[in-house]
């Protein structure tokens, strides 16, 4: 009996797989739409959340309140297939680290970039990160900050049409990821590294 109780635990492990090793990171660069997609594609990737964080309203929402707030994703992934440093290596050629009004064509504070950090060893790896950047573009400022993880409020209720938005409305969203220059802005600067969609 108790080496099929033992044989049965492990199985139950092993079935559990990478998401026994899951982590998160929450990072903002402007369409939370555009994100999801840039980062779902992500090998070790096994769910990308839109949301808001950053701000101070308890609740808010796309088509209400959110004055603060950064239009983010939250990232789960296996650190044993794709670590911290890949992701934020996959953030930064996915974004315009040198637009203080926003992102593309959506300009205010919801379209802002940042990284939100849970600890010192992010923190850690997110200014190392940044200092490549800043070194690799010495004539360019760089304004995506490093702020301290705060809560993160998925989209949910009437609003949840946004979570893969891209796979729900595909003509739309390449529509509107094309209108909004992403990718050509992205091309510019980043050449080859940077996602194509």
């Amino acid at each position: 009996m108790k080496n099929f109780l033992l044989a049965a635990l492990l199985t139950a492990l092993t079935l559990a797989g990478p998401s026994a090793r899951a982590a998160t990171a929450i990072l903002a660069g402007g369409c939370f739409w555009c994100m999801e997609a840039d980062f779902e594609k992500l090998e070790g990737v096994s769910d990308v959340v839109s949301g808001f964080t950053g701000g101070t309203h308890p609740d808010p929402s796309y088509n209400g309140a959110h004055t603060g707030h950064y239009e983010a994703v939250r990232i789960t992934y296996d650190p044993e297939v794709i670590d911290y440093q890949g992701i934020l290596d996959h953030f930064w050629v996915n974004h315009d680290p040198f637009d203080a009004r926003g992102q593309f064509c959506d300009k205010g504070h919801e379209y802002l970039a940042a990284i939100f950090v849970a600890d010192d060893e992010e923190r850690a790896l997110a200014e190392k990160s940044r200092q490549k950047v800043v070194e690799r573009f010495p004539d360019m400022t760089v304004v995506t900050p490093i702020l301290p993880r705060a809560t993160f409020y998925p989209i949910e209720g009437d609003e949840v049409y946004h979570q893969d938005y891209y796979k729900k409305s595909p003509l739309r969203y390449k529509y509107y990821r094309f209108g909004c220059g992403r990718d050509s802005r992205l091309e510019e600067i980043w050449g080859d590294r940077a996602s194509r969609q």
